[in-house]
């Protein structure tokens, strides 16, 4: 199996970030070097435990996605070996990691939602709409939104969580051209990702995409369509259970909300079954979308 990657040090790059996933090393003033370890957050609180491989997953689904869609909306990465930047004793991080153009990410998640669920589910329940759009009533969990959503949400830093916006809100933040340009970027690819996912036996239920400008150009950016960003079910098994088997995180989710954890930090330990699963599922998504993963080791 894979060795497990929870941190990373590179001595010959300084790391501008180290977020809930990724660290963020400055290779000069217009690269980064992203690296994807296997950390794993639930509910914004990154866990104890790591999914062995997931980075790996991650990197190459997000590599797929990238080049796949960029005739819809170009993207950050660059086509440059990140192994060339990678000292001899970090070379293994290379299938982890991605060359990006230097940017400033837009102070916004990208939220599309093709299928009732998370925490759209709960506010249908509550009053009828998904962040103030009226829904049809008797809608069930799981169900296919008539049309995608478009549910916009705050990027906060921790310990404070993302909160939805408005479409008031966003064009205030962003101005009325950009927030159209993202709303309407988000849903294409939304729906392309969706019918390449269903052609491969997943439902995508929903997602979140980063933009960021670049000479006035909007580049799609972070992570492309992974089971840490999206919800992926098996579309055989969608309507046949209350809750359609999910290939991504919400086996932990699951296993955190009937442990009753506080969701405060810190975050518990994981039943080994649980991080191995979790570990399978990640790679199942990868290897039936069509994402080149390196052999296991």
């Amino acid at each position: 199996m894979t060795a497990a990657v929870r941190e990373t040090a590179i001595d010959t790059l300084a790391l501008l970030h180290r977020g809930k996933v990724r660290d963020c090393y400055a290779i000069d003033a217009q690269r980064l070097l992203l690296v994807a370890t296997d950390r794993l957050s639930a509910f914004d609180v990154v866990l104890p435990d790591v999914i062995p491989g997931k980075g790996i997953v991650l990197n190459a689904l997000s590599r797929f996605w990238f080049e796949k869609l960029a005739p819809i909306c170009p993207h950050h990465l660059l086509d440059e070996d990140p192994a060339h930047y990678l000292p001899a004793n970090a070379l293994h991080l290379a299938s982890r990691a991605m060359v990006v153009k230097r940017l400033e990410p837009l102070p916004v998640e990208a939220v599309v939602r093709g299928h009732l669920a998370g925490s759209g589910w709960q506010q249908y329940q509550a009053t009828g709409a998904v962040q103030g759009e009226a829904m049809p009533p008797g809608l069930v969990f799981a169900q296919r939104l008539p049309k995608p959503l478009f549910t916009p949400t705050t990027k906060a830093a921790p310990p404070q969580h993302d909160a939805p916006l408005s479409r008031h809100a966003l064009e205030q933040l962003l101005g009325i051209e950009l927030a159209g340009r993202v709303e309407a970027t988000s849903i294409s690819l939304y729906l392309a990702a969706y019918d390449h996912a269903l052609a491969h036996g997943f439902l995508l239920a929903d997602t979140k995409l980063e933009f960021a400008l670049c000479d006035g150009t909007l580049l799609w950016i972070d992570e492309a369509f992974t089971p840490d960003s999206s919800r992926f079910w098996d579309k055989e098994q969608w309507a046949t259970l209350p809750q359609p088997p999910s290939f991504d995180k919400q086996l932990v989710r699951d296993y955190l909300l009937k442990i009753g954890w506080n969701q405060q930090p810190p975050g518990p330990h994981l039943p080994e079954t649980i991080i191995l699963e979790t570990a399978a599922r990640y790679r199942q998504v990868a290897e039936r979308l069509g994402a080149a993963l390196p052999a296991v080791s």
